[in-house]
């Protein structure tokens, strides 16, 4: 089967018509987020682990960037716009370009932050079904092909069937494979947080992977009404508290899948509000010549017609001639992987676990949300990509990590490069700001160490400057404390 998409040989001459955004408009991400312009994912290649996918011309044209496509199922032997379009076809299409898409059929409007780079698309689907097995070798041909591709970031906004251990989830293991082999993996929360059971699941629910909740601006820049989206939280099977980082999952551009109803529907539509008053009339008749236009459209007055298209676009979520706003986790995760591009872009040198720490010390708490659902907060794309620039710390695994036993001591690691001083507290040292102090290396990392205490659970923070409590992002064991934080747990067996 061949694995190289073949180029495009479309253009936009068949689109005669208007392209830029009507007046239901999305914000585009790259504003919504503030993302620096100057990154755009360039010589980053990011794998999409999906249903299935069609050759968008954001994705394609002018030039193709879509290095490799491979069907975990075997049923699609090439991918090529000529092929006939399924509906299996439409999710990750639609992620895809809401994260690397460069607005081709929007005027360069709706455009991913990752816009310049590469992409390898693996179809997870069989029949239209994605069974967990289909997932993890989904993940493992991208870690076999990470180097010949140079894959740097999976996306997965798929999920498995539910919460239980990592270690005995074939898709988390692999999962945490494919971070240990140098790929940033970035999943999708799920949308059942309002569910009795609404913790993630596999491989959101992995340890080292960057799972992302949902989050919804109202489409607006003003944070008035804010709030976060029905994702998936809570602590794991294995005690890992996920999300850890929220991005927008409500009024996300993403491309209609072509050659549907809906995309001839959004194209006719798109005609139409457009047009002046005097042609309306006709040209319903001449885009509907069958007589299928939308009930009584040809007996009303102009200004009716419009009120009833305004109607059909904001009922069809329609916000340019070929695109709609879309909704859900799947789409905050694509986002979380163009911002990722951006910093792999700024400084390529950055192993995964050093990613996660920028993501989420860098991330906006939300101050009105609970922390379980939020984790660390807003992904600010921004602020992301200028540390990513800047860091130049060890980039040791075990650096951003849990606290970790050597030669019978446990050796605990900070960072702060504004920090005076950083203290240790605990409840193996009975919450004492001056019984362990951390001691900054010529890396600029805080550490500390303390003898063993035995099997058991303990809490513990780290106290910055004698004033700020804070809990150790390098640990996934959490849970909330009495005053509107985190506790890091530290588990001894």
């Amino acid at each position: 089967m061949p694995e190289e998409t073949r180029s495009s040989e479309q253009s936009n001459d068949g689109h005669a018509h208007a392209h830029a955004p009507n007046r239901f408009a999305v914000i585009p991400t790259p504003d919504r987020l503030d993302a620096d312009p100057a990154y755009t994912g360039r010589g980053v290649t990011v794998a999409f682990l999906d249903s299935g996918f069609h050759p968008h011309p954001d994705l394609i044209e002018p030039s193709n960037r879509i290095v490799a496509f491979h069907d975990i199922a075997g049923e699609e032997t090439e991918h090529a716009p000529s092929a006939s379009v399924q509906s299996w076809h439409w999710h990750g299409t639609m992620t895809s370009v809401a994260a690397a898409g460069n607005g081709r059929l929007s005027e360069g409007i709706y455009r991913g932050l990752a816009s310049e780079s590469n992409l390898v698309l693996v179809k997870a689907s069989a029949q239209g079904r994605v069974l967990e097995e289909n997932i993890a070798r989904g993940i493992e041909w991208v870690i076999e092909n990470r180097e010949r591709y140079g894959i740097r970031v999976l996306n997965i906004s798929l999920g498995g069937d539910e919460d239980i251990p990592h270690e005995t989830s074939a898709v988390d293991r692999a999962a945490e494979q494919a971070v240990r082999e140098g790929i940033v993996v970035i999943a999708a929360a799920g949308n059942n947080g309002l569910a009795e059971r609404h913790t993630s699941v596999p491989p959101a629910n992995s340890p080292s992977v960057i799972t992302v909740g949902g989050y919804d601006d109202g489409n607006s820049f003003e944070r008035d009404d804010d709030q976060l989206y029905g994702s998936n939280y809570g602590a794991t099977a294995d005690g890992i508290l996920k999300p850890e980082i929220v991005a927008h999952a409500m009024w996300v551009a993403a491309p209609i899948l072509p050659g549907t109803p809906a995309y001839r529907l959004a194209e006719q539509l798109s005609h139409l509000v457009s047009a002046p008053d005097y042609q309306l009339l006709r040209l319903v008749q001449s885009l509907w010549p069958n007589g299928d236009a939308p009930a009584g459209l040809l007996r009303k007055k102009p200004i009716e017609v419009r009120a009833e298209l305004d109607a059909l676009l904001s009922a069809n979520k329609i916000v340019a001639a070929h695109y709609q706003h879309a909704d859900g986790t799947s789409f905050a995760a694509p986002i979380v992987s163009s911002v990722v591009a951006q910093m792999l872009e700024a400084n390529p040198a950055l192993p995964p676990a050093v990613v996660k720490y920028i993501l989420v010390s860098t991330a906006d708490r939300l101050a009105h949300a609970p922390l379980v659902r939020q984790g660390y907060g807003l992904v600010n794309a921004r602020r992301a990509v200028a540390e990513a620039q800047r860091e130049q710390h060890s980039h040791e695994a075990a650096t951003y990590g849990p606290p970790r036993i050597e030669n019978g001591e446990v050796i605990f690691i900070f960072r702060d490069d504004v920090a005076r001083d950083v203290a240790l507290a605990g409840d193996f040292n009975k919450w004492s700001t001056d019984a362990v102090r951390c001691v900054k290396d010529a890396d600029g990392l805080w550490r500390a160490s303390i003898p063993n205490p035995g099997a058991g659970r303990y809490r513990y923070k780290f106290v910055v400057n004698g004033a700020h409590w804070t809990d150790d992002v390098g640990n996934g064991l959490k849970e909330l404390d009495e005053y509107g934080g985190f506790n890091s747990i530290l588990h001894i067996a």
